[in-house]
């Protein structure tokens, strides 16, 4: 059994990649599934959408990659997090559409939450701001608003949990309803400092602690799958949400190292030690990882919209046909044009945290087109980044930042969006050999646990960098351009007040 299977469940596709005994990637299988929008700012998924894809795609990584069920020996799970499914114990049937991380619909309920001054408290116990992005208020949403759910959840008949937890369930044939701590850190009901679900939090929002999962390590047994699904039953020794499971993967194991995802989101953590620093600058406060029964901390800030920026070029306005179009139209963008996107298409995240906000553009000319539109989509992520970083250096008072971000993720492919990331927060980007650091931490979580892989501290002697990029920007250019950039979300955010 040489081979690791890493389930990414992410927030438009579900991909199963093939790990040898050398971390390599040896069979890789996608697969995108539909976005629900019943409303403006919210976003659902089916959630047999999810598990179909994921079963899919494990499949089919399987036979690409020429192994057998023997050839197997643990499987680890990464996946988009906050996002809340609530199914029937008993069938397996989720009785309301997962609710998305990016759903905004609990906003009015969080506003009531904090003018009955419970916010501090919640931040207190969770480390997170109250804010409709977690799992919390989407859990009682559904209990809220779906026919018959509150009598099911009394009853016992209900189960909740975050889409690794759903999954494991769906794998396991019901015989596991268990998370991780990553996962469990990020649903505004778990107490990262006791390590235990919150029973104030839970009374307060009326969510039964019967609907709850076992919270795990990130490497633990959380039970083996149904022998019909890959031919015999296999260990899930490995679980972590995406951004967790990046960190892992980027080897960011030592406090004051700081990496950054760009998938549907841009996600930056910095690992901050066996410390859970209290952000001053409205950063989150949660556990980067856990194991052997000790979690390490993290301060995170939250992008919610980077590749989907792009994404909003193709599908929405159309002026390209792939991603990979966005770079060269945006290298021949005028630069005479100061052109800024805000794309606050579901509200901002840190530091703002305003979900009412919407997104804007400006500074545009008689001559601006795609071109010009595509560069500020790019730029938008670089500068959000900064956003970050300058939040995360005034909270950090420990060893100090690294002044290194490594990156990751599908955007971070782009040498033209990574030049302009370093330009502007004027420090060296990294960018890994293995851009699949997702998968590879769930991976590595998953294999080292059952010893197929090196201990912590060999891995990270392993991480290995496939090209920096250097800050070329002028002070005064960069000084000036990030200026423009808060102006302009200062401008918009006094829209949406």
């Amino acid at each position: 059994m040489t081979h690791i299977l890493a389930i990414d469940q992410g927030t438009t596709s579900s991909r199963t990649i093939i790990f040898d005994q050398d971390m390599q990637v040896v069979a890789t299988a996608q697969e995108e599934f539909t976005q629900h929008f019943p409303q403006s700012g919210w976003v659902e998924h089916n959630p047999d959408d999810l598990w179909s894809t994921v079963a899919g795609t494990a499949r089919s990584a399987i036979e690409r990659a020429g192994l057998g069920p023997d050839d197997i020996a643990a499987i680890g799970i990464t996946n988009q997090r906050e996002t809340t499914v609530v199914w029937n114990r008993h069938t397996g049937q989720a009785i309301h559409n997962a609710i998305v991380w990016q759903d905004r619909r609990t906003a009015a309920y969080c506003r009531e939450l904090t003018a009955a001054g419970h916010a501090d408290m919640i931040t207190a116990r969770t480390g997170l701001l109250l804010d409709p992005y977690f799992s919390a208020t989407k859990l009682k949403w559904i209990l809220d608003n779906t026919p018959g759910a509150r009598d099911a959840a009394a009853k016992g008949d209900l189960l909740f949990g975050t889409v690794d937890c759903y999954l494991i369930w769906k794998m396991t044939g019901g015989a596991s309803h268990v998370t991780d701590a990553t996962n469990a850190a990020r649903t505004m009901l778990y107490d990262i400092h006791k390590g235990r679900w919150s029973t104030t939090i839970c009374a307060l929002l009326d969510i039964p602690q019967n609907m709850l999962p076992e919270v795990k390590d990130c490497a633990a047994d959380f039970g083996t799958t149904r022998p019909d699904l890959f031919g015999r039953a296999v260990p899930i020794t490995g679980v972590a949400g995406d951004q967790q499971a990046a960190t892992v993967g980027q080897a960011c194991f030592e406090p004051g190292m700081l990496k950054s995802t760009y998938g549907t989101g841009c996600f930056a953590l910095l690992n901050t030690g066996d410390t859970p620093v209290a952000s001053q600058n409205r950063l989150l406060t949660t556990i980067a990882y856990q194991l052997d029964g000790k979690p390490t901390y993290a301060l995170e800030g939250s992008i919610f919209v980077a590749g989907a920026v792009v994404q909003w070029l193709r599908d929405g306005l159309k002026i390209i046909r792939d991603a990979a179009e966005t770079q060269p139209l945006a290298q021949t963008a005028d630069d005479t044009q100061d052109v800024i996107l805000v794309p606050a298409f579901t509200g901002l995240g840190a530091p703002y945290w305003d979900p009412e906000c919407r997104g804007a553009i400006y500074g545009l000319t008689r001559n601006t087109g795609p071109a010009e539109l595509a560069r500020a989509a790019l730029e938008s992520v670089g500068f959000q980044t900064r956003d970050l970083i300058e939040a995360m250096h005034a909270d950090w008072q420990g060893e100090g930042v690294q002044p290194t971000l490594r990156v990751d993720g599908g955007m971070s492919a782009s040498d033209w969006a990574m030049q302009f990331l370093a330009d502007i927060i004027g420090a060296p980007v990294d960018r890994p050999e293995v851009l699949e650091t997702t998968a590879l931490g769930a991976a590595w979580l998953a294999g080292q646990h059952v010893g197929l892989y090196p201990v912590k501290d060999e891995f990270a002697a392993r991480w290995r960098c496939e090209r920096t990029f250097d800050p070329a920007m002028k002070d005064s250019d960069r000084t000036r351009r990030y200026g423009a950039w808060k102006k302009a979300v200062a401008a918009t955010m006094s829209v949406s007040s």
